[in-house]
């Protein structure tokens, strides 16, 4: 029996890879043990649980970038840190460390790494984060999601995506998914979303838009997310919703989509084909305008900022794209090119590599 420690959280980012890894190591391995490590304050204190795996957290440490009290104790509660992992390895004979970022990540590939412990590492995004860039200097088993990554001894194996994505047949629920949605079964969808906490650029930019889209012939499935008010502009045919908790239904039933540029929404729509039109949040490190570089170079996705939202950018460029056929088919190929499924077992393939060479 193997016992695989998976540390990362904060964001789904984190999250749903790690979740991904899990569920497929749990369908493989029956008898594996799975110990998720994580804090209280990230997604992964709700969603671990939730999806049936133990969950054991650590503070959270961010690394201090200037000088502060903050900084001065920092070094003392890491080492505690590292520490607490040490004995979670020792009392739990734990085989491989795998991490997904975040702030459980870097005292856990330390950990391992003193413990004797293979660690795996897996970057979700183009432009890495701290703790993956600094544990992967002393692993030579690291995933990432993107070519030309910058981080030491990646190897590319894509995002561990959902079964429910990786299996989806778009064709053939096309028309139920639409239906799902209160939409016309035959009618031409465009997908606009800016991800759970929603972004107001995308959110305004189209839905001041939607009588034009609608004329069109064109109908629309708005998901609004949670950190912006809901302004529903009343036209028949542009469905609003606050969340959606089932996105494979989104997905099958869009001809296009506008949406954030997160490592998992680029993966997921190229995997599947989706023609996209990336929306980059413009804050943070910059890394969803890298996430979405390869998708954007192969001809399957466009790239624009939040300020060229605008109603001429709408009637002029999306509106005419939504209805051009043979140029919605031409990305579609394009996307799917660049894009991978197959990400959860290519890292489970790196994951099995390392512990074969304990």
């Amino acid at each position: 029996m193997t016992t695989y420690l998976l540390a990362g959280g904060g964001t789904a980012g984190h999250v749903n890879p790690l979740l991904a890894l899990a569920d497929l190591i749990r369908t493989e391995e029956p008898d594996a043990e799975i110990v998720v490590l994580g804090t209280k304050e990230g997604l992964e204190a709700r969603l671990v649980p939730e999806r049936g795996y133990e969950l054991v957290t650590i503070e959270r440490l961010p690394f201090p970038r200037k000088p502060s009290a903050y900084a001065l104790k920092f070094p003392a509660k890491y080492r505690r840190a590292i520490a607490r992992v040490r004995e979670l390895i020792r009392e739990r004979g734990v085989d491989v460390v795998v991490g997904f970022g975040g702030y459980a990540s870097a005292p856990a590939y330390r950990a391992g790494a003193k413990e004797g412990v293979p660690v795996v590492i897996h970057e979700a995004n183009a432009k890495p984060g701290m703790a993956n860039k600094l544990g992967a200097r002393s692993t030579p088993y690291v995933a990432v999601t993107f070519p030309g990554t910058p981080i030491p001894n990646a190897r590319v194996t894509g995002m561990p995506l959902r079964p429910e994505i990786t299996g989806l047949d778009r064709a053939a629920l096309r028309a139920s998914a639409r239906e799902h949605f209160g939409l016309d079964p035959e009618r031409r969808t465009l997908l606009v979303t800016g991800g759970s906490l929603g972004a107001r650029a995308i959110n305004r930019g189209i839905s001041s838009e939607a009588a034009a889209i609608t004329a069109a012939g064109i109908q629309v499935l708005h998901v609004w997310g949670g950190l912006t008010e809901l302004e529903d502009p009343g036209v028949a045919g542009y469905e609003v919703l606050p969340y959606c908790d089932r996105m494979d239904l989104a997905f099958a039933a869009c001809d296009l989509a506008v949406s954030r540029a997160g490592s998992t929404t680029v993966s997921e729509l190229a995997g599947l084909g989706i023609p996209a039109v990336f929306v980059p949040y413009g804050h943070g490190n910059g890394e969803q305008r890298f996430n979405a570089a390869a998708d954007v170079e192969a001809g399957g996705a466009l790239l624009v900022d939040d300020a060229e939202l605008t109603p001429e950018w709408v009637r002029g460029t999306l509106i005419p794209l939504v209805g051009d056929d043979a140029r919605l088919g031409e990305m579609s190929e394009r996307a799917r090119g660049v894009g991978a499924l197959d990400g959860t077992e290519r890292l489970l393939a790196l994951v099995r590599e390392a512990l074969a060479a304990r």
